[in-house]
Parts: structure tokens; C-alpha cells; sequence
């Protein structure tokens, strides 16, 4: 116990002198973009110390977050409480839905919120797995996003007020749970703050993340000894990998599994800084988005191998790239953009193969409706804030890689997926490919186009280790939402543990 006062001293200066301010950021994209700046500001005080395998201090600290006796859980609640009998303008479906808080630190008062849908009955011919869907920001909700534009089983109409059905959300082959973290984003809250600017930042995430996680277990006992997998996208690159970390780490120390993880799946997903910054710049010049010229002067004038590097040639050449793709949607480039937030009166025609960009504010207008917010079990300390898709944070600790973690979990025989929508300018491809290929593993299997509907899906590579890199053709960052059958065919693959189709059906 000697050493734990010191530890969190340690911390709290840490904290103290390391804080990013992302201030209420419109969308997923502007709070990666202020963090991605604040973190290489020459005046960074940013924590960006590489994440560690078995870094015993990180899990010392990491101990004083969640406190030993909170490793247990801290409430059963009631999963029959959580049921959501019917969402305002849901179409029948003939899958149940769940909606409510999990409390993961009673000090502070802070509790996270989440939806859950079960599989869909059609698709319940054996106990199919549990998958948590992480977005990222940092600071962005999965509900917003995730469950609402993404992979969940409902989209919703131009009006504001009523739900359309997505024939290919995930829940066709899994029990998918959505989950608002850290406390701050959404509708999760915390009492220890007295506005809506939260302080957070990796570590307390994923210790936040573990906490629900085994509390929603105790709540759904059904689920404990079931197959369970983690994926995400953007910033959750960082999520992801560091609540699985936390789940090996415990399910060693408690000698058994706690979580039943059999592995992770990160699409256009933030995991080391250095390679995702050069892909950022080197995919928009190689795509015509900024000139070969500017291009040359980022990669002579700009080092993004450490935090606090970039000096006034390459800043100057970075903001020129900036102001070339700010006229586009660099979350998908050969995408349109919303020119008429306005609802509607009456719902446009709708297809979840033609995804509308003004989605956000449908979203929006719907999550704040009392009726929704009432019949999810949301909102129920009636927040002095609107739900909104990004919340405010200081964002204290931010490791520039992740990839020791990835060849953790390979050498732990983990699923490991990496996917990559080829029309995101702001995670794309080219970062992917340059982080996986700083870990030096030898190829498996050479890269190949995979099928979906006898079309290309994409292209994939697998690694010794089992280790997957896919892309999926077509799709920008939110790729479920651009591509939502070659998604669907993705996350069919990867839960079954089979490589995307090779060749054509015939």
C-alpha cells in the first residue's frame, strides 16, 4: 500500500499538467482534429506516453481509478426495469431492446448510459455472441452515431420524429450493446462536475468502460459465459484496445474469465500517432485533394514522430491541406455534404443504401425529445444540458500508439481486425497500412480482393499471428453507414472467425 499515495500524487500532477481542451466539437471528426493539435502543439501538455504491455504502474493507477473493491460489482439493477417497450415512431420489430444507466464510480456519481438490442429472432438459431460498439472523438457518442446512423436497427426520418428500419444492422448476427463513455458524452453524466465540461482522457475511460462492463454483466447474467468481442472506430482505436487490456489484465489477476473476450475489431481507428498523421496527408495528396508540391513540404519540413514537433514551415504547409479539404466531407471525399439541416414535415424517401448527410440534426432533434428520452430510461437526472453527439472535455492522457497492445492480444490468441473504409480522409487507409507495417510481421496471406454480392467489397491481408487488415471499397470513416451490406458482410466474417469471400460466387 506504500507505494499507492505516491502513485496517485503522481497522477494528479499528471493530470494537472497535461490537460487538451476540446470544447463542445460538432462531430467526430473536430474532436479528433482538436486533439490531434493540441497534441502536437509545440506547448503540448498532453500525456502521450506510449501505452505498455504489463506496465505495472499504468495498472496500479488504473487499481486506484476503479479501487480493488470495485472490481467487483457495484449493483445488480434490473434488466427487466431497462426494457424499452416501444421507441416514438418505431416500425414492429420482433427483437427486444434494452435502455438505462450503469453506475461505475458511486464517489463521484458518475454513470454511463447505454441501449442494447438482442439479435433478431429470425437470426436466433444458436447463442449468438455479445458485441460492445465503441465510437470514439474522443468524447462522441455510440448512440448517436453507432446506434442511430451506423450498424444499429433503426435510422431515423428527416422529421425528427420517427424511425426507419435498417435491414442491415449487426444485430442479424449479434446482441449488440452501444455504450455513452467516458461519463460526459451523452447522456452518461457525472455529479462531481457543475457544467457540461468533463475531464477525462484514456485511462479513465477504459477503467470507466471495464466498470460498466462487468456491472451490465450482473444485470444480464445470460451474457457472462457468452463469446464476446469489442469493436469501434476513429478514436476508438485507443478504446478499445485499452478496455481489453483491462479485461486480460483482471481476468488473469482474478484467475478466471470475467469477460469472455475472444476479440477486437477497429475500423479507420486512431493507433499510433505518427504513421496515422503522415497517411492523413500522404492519402490527400495521392487523391488529389492537395497538391504534390504542398504534399513534399509536409513530408520534409514536418517530424510527427514525437508530440510538440511541428515548427512554422510545416504548420504553414498543414494548414494549406486543411483549407483544401475543408470544402469536402473528409469523413467520406467523394461524398455530398448537408446544405439543409432543417427538418422536414414529412419524411424524405429513405434508404439505408443512400445515406443522408444531414443525419446528424434528425438524430439531434430525435434524442431530445422528452417522449424518446423517456421511453429509453435516458435523461433521468434531467441534465442542465441538451443531448448532444460530442461533449465538452478536457482530455488529459493520450498514448501515441497502441500497438503493443495488438501484439499482446495476437500473442494472447485474440481475433485481431483492422478495417478501413478507402474514402476517409481523416483515419484512411494509408494510416493503417503505415501503423500495421511498424509492427514488422510477416505476411500470411498476400493481399486479395474480397466479395460481397459479386462485386469487390474490398481488399484484405492477414498476418502471421492472425492479424486482419481489410478495407471495405466504397465506404468513408462511419463505414456501416456508407456501405452497410459490405460492413455487414465484414462483421459476419470476423465474428465467425472465416476470411472475407476470395472470389466470386457464381
Amino acid at each position: 500500500m506504500g507505494k499507492i499515495p505516491c502513485l496517485l500524487l503522481v497522477f494528479i500532477v499528471t493530470l494537472s499538467r497535461s490537460v487538451a481542451q476540446i470544447h463542445g466539437p460538432k462531430n467526430q471528426g473536430e474532436a479528433l482534429d482538436n486533439l490531434y493539435k493540441a497534441k502536437f502543439s509545440r506547448d503540448s501538455r498532453i500525456d502521450s506516453v506510449p501505452v505498455e504491455v504489463l506496465d505495472t504502474n499504468q495498472f496500479e493507477v488504473m487499481d486506484m481509478l476503479l479501487d480493488e473493491s470495485e472490481v467487483r460489482p457495484l449493483q445488480k439493477g434490473s434488466k427487466e426495469k431497462d426494457r424499452i417497450k416501444m421507441l416514438p415512431g418505431q416500425p414492429q420489430v420482433n427483437f427486444s431492446q434494452y435502455g438505462g444507466y450503469v453506475t461505475v464510480n458511486e464517489s463521484a456519481g458518475s454513470a454511463l448510459y447505454y441501449y442494447f438490442v438482442e439479435a433478431d429472432q429470425h437470426s436466433k438459431e444458436a447463442a449468438l455472441p455479445l458485441l460492445l460498439w465503441l465510437n470514439g472523438g474522443p468524447g462522441c457518442s455510440s448512440l448517436g452515431y453507432g446506434a442511430m446512423e451506423e450498424l444499429g436497427p433503426f435510422r431515423v426520418h428527416s422529421n425528427g420524429k420517427t424511425l426507419y428500419r435498417n435491414k442491415y444492422s449487426w444485430n442479424k448476427v449479434a446482441n449488440v450493446l452501444f455504450l455513452e463513455s467516458p461519463a460526459g458524452v451523452g447522456f452518461s453524466y457525472s455529479n462531481a462536475t457543475s457544467d457540461n465540461t468533463y475531464t477525462s482522457g484514456d485511462r479513465d475511460t477504459a477503467a470507466q468502460n471495464y466498470m460498466f462492463l462487468v456491472n451490465w454483466l450482473e444485470r444480464f447474467p445470460e451474457y457472462k459465459d457468452r463469446d464476446f468481442y469489442i469493436a469501434g472506430e476513429s478514436y476508438a482505436g485507443h478504446y478499445v484496445p485499452q478496455l481489453a487490456d483491462n479485461i486480460l489484465h483482471y481476468n488473469k489477476k482474478a484467475k478466471r474469465s470475467v469477460v469472455n473476450l475472444k476479440g477486437i475489431m477497429i475500423g479507420n481507428s486512431v493507433i499510433n500517432d505518427h504513421t496515422d498523421m503522415q497517411g492523413m496527408y500522404d492519402f490527400f495528396g495521392t487523391h488529389a485533394i492537395t497538391s504534390n508540391e504542398n504534399l513534399r513540404k509536409i513530408q520534409h519540413y514536418c517530424n510527427f514522430s514525437s508530440a510538440g514537433s511541428l515548427y512554422k514551415e510545416c504548420q504553414e504547409a498543414m494548414d494549406k491541406a486543411d483549407t483544401d479539404v475543408n470544402v469536402i466531407d473528409i469523413y467520406n471525399i467523394y461524398g455530398p455534404l448537408c446544405f439543409n439541416s432543417n427538418l422536414t414535415s414529412k419524411p424524405k424517401k429513405t434508404s439505408p443504401m443512400n445515406f443522408d448527410p444531414c443525419s446528424d440534426s434528425y438524430v439531434l432533434a430525435y434524442l431530445n425529445r422528452p417522449d424518446v428520452q423517456e421511453a429509453m430510461h435516458a435523461n433521468v437526472t434531467k441534465l442542465a444540458y441538451d443531448w448532444q453527439p460530442c461533449g465538452g472535455f478536457n482530455w488529459v492522457d493520450s498514448a501515441s500508439t497502441v500497438l503493443p497492445l495488438l501484439k499482446e492480444f495476437m500473442a494472447s490468441g485474440l481475433r485481431v481486425w483492422v478495417f478501413s473504409g478507402d474514402t476517409d480522409g481523416r483515419v484512411p487507409v494509408t494510416s493503417s497500412q503505415y501503423s500495421i507495417n511498424e509492427m514488422n510481421l510477416p505476411i500470411k496471406t498476400q493481399w486479395h480482393p474480397w466479395f460481397s454480392d459479386k462485386e469487390v467489397g474490398g481488399y484484405v491481408q492477414v498476418y502471421k499471428g492472425d492479424l486482419t487488415l481489410a478495407t471495405v471499397r466504397g465506404a468513408g470513416h462511419m463505414v456501416p453507414s456508407i456501405q452497410p451490406v459490405r460492413a455487414l458482410s465484414l462483421i459476419s466474417h470476423f465474428l465467425a472467425g472465416t476470411s472475407p469471400i476470395a472470389k466470386v460466387k457464381t
